[in-house]
Parts: structure tokens; sequence; C-alpha cells
């Protein structure tokens, strides 16, 4: 079993910043590709970006270039550096891990509210 714990949402004006965490725990050896989706209210869940064990990386057009994704292995820790935050970007954040052969686990998400 793996365990992901976000952390690092918030209320901030648009225009701002904000980095997310995401700690994994227990079986984390297997984990590969690893991401953040988020889900506003009356929305379905949505892609934000993922990383690659190797560091390759994706994102949802509506982030590029304002959102960036890392990932430090030895510390299991998936970070979204999120800039030029919009209102558009309220929304709760989940952090996502998949290991080959296993369901993906789901973190419990963390909201982060954008005010315009």
């Amino acid at each position: 079993q793996v365990q992901l714990v976000e952390s690092g949402g918030d209320l901030v004006q648009a225009g701002g910043s904000l980095r997310l965490s995401c700690a994994a725990s227990g079986d984390t050896k297997w984990i590969s590709t690893m991401g953040w989706y988020r889900q506003a209210p009356g929305k379905p869940r949505e892609l934000v970006a993922t990383i690659t064990t190797g560091g390759g990386t994706n994102y949802a057009d509506s982030v590029k270039g304002r959102f960036t994704i890392s990932r430090d292995n030895a510390k299991n820790t998936l970070y979204l550096q999120m800039n030029s935050l919009k209102s558009d970007d309220t929304a709760v954040y989940y952090c996502q891990a998949f290991r080959p052969g296993m369901p993906f686990y789901w973190g419990q998400g963390t909201q982060v509210t954008v005010s315009s």
C-alpha cells in the first residue's frame, strides 16, 4: 500500500503563488508516474500535470507556463509550484501515484482558493 498526503493549499489572491507538496509513504519503491489532478465544484476531476521517474512532464494546456511539477525521489515527495494563479484554478488538488500492476493511489486532497 501507498499513502499520499497533500499539503500547501491555501487562500491566495489572483496573481499570487502557492507550492503544493505530496508526501508518499508505505510501499513506495515501485511508484512510477505521479501527478496532480484537481476538481472544482460541480466539475469532473481533471489532469493538471504528471511527471515520470525520469523527470518527463506533461501539463494541461490551462496551466502550461504557470505551473511546474517536480519530484524528489529520495524524499518520496511530489511538488506543484503554481504561479500567476487565477480564479479558475480554485479547486481541490489531489496527488496521484501509479505503481505498475496496482490501482492508482490518491491523496485526500488540499483546497486551493484563488480570490479575484
